[in-house]
């Protein structure tokens, strides 16, 4: 009977949890639609402008990180949480995600086992690394490998993931 009543509280808990989170994100505009296409829009808007990081990682290092995410849904995460992660929290994350159309996460924490962020070292050619992983992903029809904590996603909802993830990072970044 213990047993019942601590499964229901955490069940309780953790939905609560979820709840307060889902308030608890960003409500500003996007900076363009939630869409790869959005995200090209805003991507092209940055070629030849100098960016500045109100903190954190450099500009260069936020799109090196992006593309980081888009690149490994195709060629696979180096490191995954683990399974019971994948297949309650993650998922439960991404659905609060998902629904808001905005994502808030930590924007200097790096991806579980990725290499470092200094490839490409120049903010342009880090843009372009970005823009062409966003071109890649776009024309990709093979199977999707497992998000590091949001498990198997479908094409549409890694779009959507991807989107909403740089979005977040773009929140700190401006015009030098």
């Amino acid at each position: 009977m213990q047993r019942r009543t601590l499964l229901k509280g955490a069940a309780v808990g953790g939905a609560v949890a979820l709840g307060a989170g889902f308030w608890a994100l960003p409500t500003g505009v996007a900076p363009a639609a939630v869409s790869l296409e959005g995200a090209r829009q805003v991507l092209a808007g940055f070629q030849g402008r100098e960016l500045a990081s109100l903190k954190g990682w450099s500009p260069a290092e936020v799109f090196n990180h992006c593309a980081q995410s888009i690149e490994y849904s195709m060629d696979g995460y180096p490191e995954l949480k683990p399974a019971w992660f994948r297949h309650s929290v993650g998922p439960a994350a991404f659905a609060v995600f998902s629904a808001r159309g905005a994502m808030r996460h930590s924007l200097t924490e790096a991806i579980p086992g990725a290499a470092a962020l200094v490839e490409p070292a120049s903010q342009e050619a880090a843009l372009q690394r970005l823009q062409a992983a966003f071109e890649r992903f776009a024309a990709y029809q093979g199977a999707l490998e497992p998000h590091f904590a949001y498990g198997a996603l479908g094409h549409a909802e890694y779009a959507q993931a991807h989107v909403m993830h740089l979005y977040n990072h773009l929140s700190l970044l401006r015009p030098a």
